[in-house]
């Protein structure tokens, strides 16, 4: 496999350097996972505007949705990232454990959501009927639904550029679901 090189500052257009700028002044750093866009001169800008739209999705909704995608396409670089996320919208390890399981037993429209989420993931659209309808029988809209998919299309965005370029997890790793309920 080729090997993707991590773009500096110095290496990118001018626009990307002052999104390099605002990454490091937000998040303390620039993920590597970020600049990768970099490579392209409005990738970067592009998927900024598509994760930062305005949403009927919570932040906490968010996560749940980052974390089940990120799982069912075993994105270590996103499940790391979103784990670390996840914490700072308030959820705990155990919690963020059950999230990526789908099996939330802390909060019944999380949960709802969540298998909306992996069914429409594993099945590359096509959710369950049960998933479908125990979505909006917790209450969310159509609007919502609509919400939720660009989140989950932002999410494969992502997946999919980590696994075509398996550059280096620059957060704390997230542990193996596996390894974490042994």
């Amino acid at each position: 496999m080729k090997s993707f090189t991590i773009p500096t500052k110095e290496q990118v257009s001018p626009a990307n350097q002052a999104i390099f700028d605002n990454l490091k002044g937000m998040v303390g750093f620039v993920p590597n996972l970020y600049a990768i866009f970099g490579h392209s001169d409005t990738a970067l800008s592009d998927y900024l505007v598509l994760q930062n739209r305005k949403s009927s999705i919570r932040a906490k909704e968010r996560e749940v949705i980052n974390l089940v995608v990120s799982q069912v396409n075993n994105c270590s670089y996103c499940l790391s990232a979103h784990t670390q996320l996840a914490k700072m919208n308030g959820f705990t390890d155990g919690q963020i454990l059950d999230i990526r399981r789908a099996s939330i037993n802390f909060d019944a429209k999380l949960d709802a959501l969540a298998k909306l989420v992996k069914s429409t993931t594993e099945h590359r659209g096509h959710a369950s009927a049960e998933a479908l309808e125990n979505f909006y029988a917790a209450g969310y809209t159509e609007a919502n639904l609509i919400d939720v998919v660009i989140i989950i299309g932002d999410k494969i965005i992502t997946n999919y550029l980590h696994a075509l370029t398996n550059i280096p997890v620059d957060w704390p790793l997230a542990p193996e679901l596996e390894t974490a309920t042994a």
